[in-house]
């Protein structure tokens, strides 16, 4: 606890960027940082979210040193901060640090893996559906507050997408949209509109990191 600190993680800070070498492990315990690809035609695609199960940085102990996705905050929160030496120095000890860290990189690859699957083979509504849910699993709050124009730059799809998925939704009770946010009304029948990636993804962290999410 000494070596750590904490920081403020403000709406649309970009953490790093793609390829850059990593200085700090960041372990939120608010708020919702993106793991984004950004192509050369200057288009985006979100390839997997961290919250408070999780920790920001992990190239530091995988070995790569740098990773190919930046990382930006999605919802506005905070986080523990430890740096790099510290983190390689613990890692090294082998205690318990390093079995839950390598137990989040393995889900996280889980994540990442069934959203390439999820962004090819399932509509748009169903990636929407999953993306709702597995940020909710990751705040205390049943409100998501962001633009549709950011949610379709997460998805990697067009805003008038976004926006027809949200009016269906909407007009089915299961969701409430207002100027810059998104409100669940009905989390059951949410999930029963989204595809089998969310579920296969929530049972993989719950294997792996019990009680991580907040699946109420």
């Amino acid at each position: 606890m000494p070596d750590l600190k904490l920081i403020d993680m403000p709406l649309g800070w970009t953490m790093s960027e793609s390829g850059d070498h990593i200085s700090y492990l960041d372990f939120p315990i608010s708020g919702i940082v993106s793991l984004m690809y950004n192509l050369e035609d200057g288009s985006t695609s979100e390839t997997a979210l961290v919250g408070c199960e999780g920790m920001v940085g992990i190239s530091i102990y995988m070995g790569g040193e740098s990773m190919p996705s930046s990382t930006e905050v999605q919802t506005a929160g905070q986080a523990y901060r430890l740096s790099r030496r510290l983190m390689k120095r613990e890692f090294a000890l082998g205690g318990e640090l390093q079995h839950l860290s390598l137990l989040f990189a393995q889900a996280l690859i889980c994540q990442t893996s069934q959203t390439a699957v999820c962004n090819q083979h399932h509509s748009v509504e169903q990636q929407m559906c999953r993306w709702m849910l597995m940020s909710l699993d990751r705040l205390k709050t049943s409100e998501l507050l962001i633009t549709q124009e950011a949610v379709g730059r997460l998805l990697g799809v067009r805003r008038e997408s976004v926006t027809q998925v949200v009016s269906l939704l909407q007009k089915d009770d299961l969701i409430e949209r207002g100027r810059g946010r998104i409100k669940i009304l009905d989390r059951v029948k949410l999930e029963k509109r989204a595809c089998e990636c969310y579920a296969a993804v929530k049972d993989e962290y719950e294997r792996l990191l019990p009680g991580s999410l907040n699946l109420e």
